[in-house]
């Protein structure tokens, strides 16, 4: 018998190691065969641990489970933790997945499954297309970045392949420091070869030789995983001194951070990975000029990088053909706080946001009325009901002042306190911040101060936070300091009353 039970961070502090051992234990006292994978998580957390046992072909989920579920596995009754195909549990079957294809199906650190599921046919294609071809594709695909402000991938490539210098970098951004994601961190745990195939194509497409995956500390398991699949990749001759055996060398290496929210911005990123503070720099010049050590460098997130393989396999065109306007492909969203059915969803640009929050998410947790969903990590902006008809792509949110930024969607119910929650922000910029330039280092913490003023009945404090919020978005040198406005005004656009206590006590 198959048993598949996850090991990623999430499952695996949901109990899922002490499952595993109950079902060693138990058929080894029933004297039975059974072989135990160690999958990654299929993103539907709130049934974690998710045990799956292959009947007919078919795996058949059982969760959330706990140890002293265990001997019910094994007795051939119906289980009353019983879910069916786990492929035709709702929530996944209305996914389109693209970047997390074999997330949860194979055992992470097996070569053999990551090339049964299409493993690095990308990689092949690509070399056979070359560098110049290799680009076009991913340009053609209209792949943008999925960490921040969604720039165009392919453009970036193409300005790391035309510069000339003596090295050039490929470095991933895997810090993701944002509440309520966790995309990169399920594909690190889950499917490690897609991002080291995605990594060595973009290698093979500008010119680079040498990639670095930069994870936050906080990620022990990702580390760990992402470490042990570039060591296995690299003795089965597919990176190292050449792709493939055939193509250019290209080596990777795992560099860890030390858990600031600063270095999820590229600059200080690089900073960071040179053995530096982690403080933004200022541009020009471009990391795709002047990156990592100096030379050439292309910056990619997790999830853009793990988006190459299927674009280069299946076409750049394929990958085109889902999305809407100039959002393009596939989003992995990740739906957390205070929601029934928390998790990953990856599915093309264009789904309402009332559709995710109420029919994939299932609505709040406590039963409680929605009141609002941040989007794009702590420093992006709220959406309240009347937003529930905007489609999630770039182009709709940022006409609503926000951001989709990594595709974190945080829900809160209606006891929600929106002064604080705004206050929050303007906190966690002044602590997390590099402290390079004026509108974080000071801005941030006179913005603590004036909703302190706020909440205290200060009739003035109001004008004086839209004031702040306009010197911190136009000055700063970072997106960082550029977006801790949107969760404070947006807070103010969508719930004027719980900021109207200043002039209540004016009055």
């Amino acid at each position: 018998m198959k048993v598949w039970v996850p090991c990623d961070a999430a499952s695996v502090a949901c109990g899922a190691d002490e499952v595993a051992a109950a079902i060693a234990s138990a058929a080894g006292l029933r004297g039975e065969s059974v072989e135990i994978i160690r999958n990654g998580t299929r993103g539907m957390i709130w049934l974690e641990p998710l045990v799956e046992i292959e009947r007919d072909g078919l795996r058949h989920g059982f969760g959330p489970m706990a140890p002293e579920d265990v001997p019910a596995l094994f007795e051939g009754d119906e289980h009353p933790k019983a879910l069916g195909p786990v492929e035709d549990i709702p929530f996944f079957a209305q996914q389109t997945r693209l970047t997390f294809a074999r997330c949860g199906r194979t055992d992470p650190l097996s070569l053999a499954d990551y090339e049964a599921g299409e493993g690095w046919q990308g990689l092949r294609r690509a070399l056979d297309l070359g560098a110049e071809k290799t680009v076009e594709e991913v340009t053609a695909s209209g792949l943008r970045g999925r960490g921040g402000a969604g720039f165009p991938t392919g453009i970036k490539w193409k300005t790391v392949a035309g510069a000339e210098a003596a090295q050039k970098y490929i470095v991933c951004n895997a810090d993701e420091g944002d509440s309520g994601s966790f995309a990169d961190r399920m594909l690190m745990e889950g499917d490690p070869f897609c991002l080291i195939e995605g990594m060595a194509i973009a290698g093979l497409a500008v010119g680079a030789t040498k990639g670095f995956i930069y994870i936050r500390s906080e990620y022990p398991h990702a580390i760990r995983t992402m470490g042990a699949a570039i060591r296995a990749a690299r003795e089965a001759g597919i990176i190292g001194d050449s792709l493939m055996g055939q193509g250019p060398r290209f080596d990777l290496e795992v560099r860890v951070g030390a858990g600031a929210y600063i270095c999820g911005e590229e600059t200080s990123l690089l900073n960071s990975l040179e053995g530096k503070r982690g403080m933004v720099r200022a541009k020009p010049p471009l990391p795709a000029l002047e990156g990592a050590f100096g030379m050439p460098t292309v910056v990619n997130n997790v999830l853009s990088l793990a988006a190459v393989p299927w674009i280069l396999t299946h076409g750049g065109a394929a990958y085109a053909e889902f999305g809407l306007g100039r959002s393009r492909g596939t989003i992995p969203i990740q739906i957390a706080g205070n929601v029934r059915h928390g998790g990953l969803f990856e599915t093309g640009f264009g789904v309402s946001l009332g559709t995710l929050i109420n029919e994939i998410g299932g609505g709040t947790a406590s039963g409680r009325p929605f009141k609002a969903v941040q989007v794009g990590g702590p420093l992006g902006a709220y959406h309240g009901p009347d937003d529930f008809d905007l489609p999630v792509c770039y182009e709709a949110f940022a006409e609503q002042g926000g951001l989709v930024g990594h595709a974190g969607f945080v829900v809160h119910d209606d006891s929600a306190d929106m002064l604080a929650l705004a206050r929050y922000a303007m906190e966690f910029c002044a602590i997390e911040s590099c402290g390079k330039c004026t509108p974080c280092r000071i801005g941030a913490v006179r913005g603590m101060e004036t909703l302190d003023r706020v909440a205290a009945g200060d009739p003035a404090a109001i004008e004086l936070l839209h004031e702040l919020c306009e010197v911190m978005e136009k000055g700063s040198l970072c997106a960082m300091g550029g977006f801790t406005p949107y969760p404070v005004r947006s807070a103010i656009r969508l719930f004027p009353k719980e900021f109207s206590r200043a002039q209540e006590a004016a009055e």
